[in-house]
């Protein structure tokens, strides 16, 4: 006669929360990387980008002042993304702690019952 099969222990899926973060973080900074590709392209090239016009900026004989001015006029999401951000992680903060914790009782209370079981099969 085969004994019965073990129980599989399911882990937490951190996987799944850490993804959802970067995701969150990604999202968040997005502006502040478009800001910053503008001024380290425009700096290496000498060229001049503010809010408010295009100016031409020659790279390798093609002007890029439009897509420049647009990556460095996507800054202005910050104001939208960073807060925006900032309650994305305090709900994923949130939802972590009452499913880990939710979890752990429900493993514990699961053991529990095993080790009732196998009491009352040694009696």
């Amino acid at each position: 006669m085969n004994p019965p099969p073990l129980p599989v222990r399911r882990r937490f899926p951190w996987i799944l929360y850490c993804i959802v973060l970067v995701l969150i973080v990604l999202v968040a900074l997005a502006p502040v990387g478009s800001v910053l590709a503008c001024g380290l392209i425009v700096n290496a090239h000498g060229c001049r980008v503010d809010e408010g016009s295009v100016h031409p900026c020659m790279i390798n004989g093609k002007d890029y002042g439009q897509p420049l001015y647009t990556l460095g006029v996507m800054g202005w999401l910050m104001l939208v993304t960073l807060p925006a951000g900032a309650l994305a992680f305090v709900l994923w903060l949130i939802v972590l702690i009452i499913h880990r914790t939710n979890w752990r009782d429900a493993r514990k209370l699961t053991e529990a019952r095993r080790g009732e079981a196998g009491k009352r099969e040694a009696f």
